[in-house]
């Protein structure tokens, strides 16, 4: 799978991520439920996989998922009145994928959103540390995060040419990996019934 500009597309021409964007935005009066796997862990950490409480009430009567935890709110409807899940998990194991998808959003996330060069978070993009025009492949061991203006500094030069070496050599990353770096980014927003099961400290909430 190829990630990223087409070939004859530099690479500074692409800064696809901005720091705004790590912080997802949960609001707690719409009433999200954290939905794990059968085996109580979440099915993602980045971005958490939480659904809407109309979704969540779907999947209860449709028997997909079992209620872990709820909220004090409850919704109405003429002959019902039901407290709204705030945890819940499937029914039915999701066997997780073996090895991650080779995308630009998880070369980020294997990289902690930031710059291989500098450090940045500002207006990622992504570099071949052995460019194109001397050979290099767009895969997990030849592309880290870089932001703009390392990217356009560094160019089509080699690390040697260049002077510029990334802070992490790339690499193909696990999955356990790839959620050990999610749970660094959790959302603004975490119910307290979900934290048992993000292993989030309460204090490190933004």
């Amino acid at each position: 799978m190829e990630l990223g500009p087409r070939p004859d597309q530099p690479d500074d021409e692409r800064p696809v991520f901005r720091e705004s964007f790590l912080t997802i935005a949960v609001s707690p009066g719409s009433w999200p439920a954290l939905v794990l796997n059968a085996d109580f862990r979440p099915l993602s950490y980045y971005p958490l996989s939480i659904w809407s409480w109309q979704d969540t009430i779907k999947a209860v009567f449709l028997e997909r998922v079992n209620i872990v935890a709820l909220y004090d709110h409850a919704v109405h409807s003429p002959s019902l009145e039901m407290k709204l899940p705030s945890v819940v998990s499937l029914k039915n194991y999701v066997r997780p994928l073996r090895q991650p998808a080779f995308t630009r959003f998880n070369v980020f996330l294997r990289d902690r959103f930031s710059c291989q060069y500098c450090g940045s978070r500002e207006d990622l993009t992504f570099d071949h540390v052995v460019p194109r025009s001397k050979g290099g492949e767009t895969t997990w061991d030849n592309v880290v995060a870089a932001c703009s203006s390392c990217n356009l500094k560094k160019g089509g030069q080699s690390p040697d040419e260049s002077g510029m070496y990334p802070h992490q050599y790339p690499f193909q990353p696990t999955v356990g990996a790839l959620h050990r770096n999610g749970r660094l980014f959790p959302p603004n927003y975490l119910h307290e019934s979900w934290l048992d099961y993000l292993y989030w400290d309460t204090e490190l909430e933004p």
